[in-house]
Order: C-alpha cells, then sequence, then structure tokens
C-alpha cells in the first residue's frame, strides 16, 4: 500500500534507490542514463522512477529533499514499507581540506553531525554512523576506474546551511572531516535500524579552503561523472 509521502504500488522500487535531492536531478539522471523509465511515486513532486540500466540491472532514482527530517521520512518508508535493500545518496557538498578540490568526489566513510537525530535511540552516547563497507568499496571502485579524484573519510551532516558562526567549520575540518552536506547521517541511521545498506557519494561543489565554487559547465560535468559511479554501484547490488 501507499505510504503518507510515496504512492508507488509494492514491487515498483528496485532493490537499490539512487536517492539525490533535487526532484528534477531524479528525473535528469532517470531519463538520461536508464531507458523503459516508469515514474512511481509524485506526492510532493517528490519524484521517484524506476528503469533499466544499460547492463539490464533495474534500479530506482528518487528525490530526497533537503535536511535531515526528509531523507529520514523517504528512506524509512522505503526500507520499512518497499523492500529497498540499498539506498545511495548522490550529491553535492562543500569541500573543507586543503587536498580537496571542486569537482573530486567524497565518499562517506562515516558521517558526523551537530543534528540531535540519534537522541531518539535514547543511548546515554554518541552513535557513529557509518556507510555500508561494501557499497563503500564498489564505489570507490567506480570512481578510480572513471579517472575520478576520490577521497574517503567523514563528512559533517549539518543542520544549518547559513551558518551564524562563519568559521565554525574550521572545528569540524581540524579533526579531518572531510566536507560538508545535510543528509547522510540521518540515512545511516536508518540504515543501521533497518539492517540495509547506505552510501553518501558527492560531487564536490565548492571549496570552504580555497574559495571555489563550480562554474556551471563544471557542474554539469560533475554531476555526470557522479551518477555514473552511482549508477555503476547500484548495479553492483541490483537484480
Amino acid at each position: 500500500m501507499p505510504t503518507p509521502h510515496i504512492n508507488a504500488k509494492q514491487g515498483d522500487f528496485a532493490k537499490v534507490v539512487l536517492m539525490p535531492g533535487d526532484p528534477l536531478r531524479a528525473k535528469w539522471i532517470a531519463e538520461t542514463f536508464l531507458s523503459d523509465v516508469v515514474l512511481v511515486t509524485t506526492v510532493r513532486n517528490v519524484f521517484g522512477y524506476t528503469g533499466t540500466t544499460k547492463n539490464g540491472k533495474r534500479i530506482s532514482v528518487m528525490a530526497s529533499g533537503m535536511g535531515m527530517p526528509s531523507i529520514g521520512i523517504y528512506s524509512h518508508e522505503l526500507y520499512e514499507e518497499y523492500g529497498v535493500e540499498t539506498i545511495i545518496r548522490i550529491g553535492t557538498c562543500g569541500g573543507y581540506q586543503q587536498g580537496i578540490r571542486v569537482g573530486d568526489i567524497i565518499l562517506a566513510e562515516g558521517a558526523c553531525t551537530d543534528s540531535n537525530w540519534s537522541e531518539q535511540f535514547a543511548l546515554g552516547g554518541t552513535y557513529s554512523a557509518v556507510a555500508s563497507f561494501d557499497v563503500l568499496l564498489a564505489a570507490h571502485e567506480a570512481a578510480k576506474s572513471l579517472g575520478k579524484n576520490v577521497h574517503v573519510g567523514n563528512v559533517l551532516s549539518a543542520d544549518v546551511f547559513y551558518d551564524y558562526d562563519k568559521t565554525a567549520w574550521k572545528k569540524w575540518a581540524d579533526l579531518g572531516v572531510l566536507g560538508v552536506e545535510m543528509e547522510t547521517y540521518a540515512l545511516y541511521c536508518n540504515a543501521a535500524v533497518s539492517k540495509k545498506r547506505a552510501l553518501g557519494l558527492f560531487t564536490v561543489s565548492d571549496s570552504f579552503v580555497a574559495k571555489e565554487i563550480m562554474t556551471s559547465e563544471e557542474r554539469q560535468t560533475g554531476l555526470v561523472a557522479m551518477a555514473e559511479i552511482g549508477i555503476a554501484t547500484a548495479e553492483r547490488f541490483a537484480e
């Protein structure tokens, strides 16, 4: 049955879902890289599609919206109600380290956060949210095969985009955090609770260190490479 936020039928989603934030980016990925594409959900214009890769693997692409509350809803419903086994978040992030340049790929081995997301578990401690190693390894191999500069490590899943303290990022950078985005910590927590797989895969769109930002041309090229890496990774776990 449909959920409060997804109106797909059972069986409409593949076992593997690529999850960009932007619904129009999900549409672009599905229409550009998949064949026999079917639009399976449209609630709140958060589009979800299922299609077939050029290698005959069935995968889905669905938007997550922005922030942990949003991806928390969609990933939970996909894992728990639609039988999805693997979610690969693909998006952009800001780079925190000197050696990370605009256009590079970051794979989130772990996700730090300034959110209180894990408070719901009443752990009495700090939960370290990590990727699924087999998906991480597959993505690393895919990125290398495409000749991309790839970095593996921690990212920060932040609740605030326009931070009041303009230097707050430096504290995370000093601890080796590679970059910042806004969703992965919640995704990794949901995957852990549901005993499923998850990975955050990012194109660096701007650098906090070098004060660089992608041009429109660089963004298009970078997003194509990220989609190709995501699809190649998804194929490893698809049917």
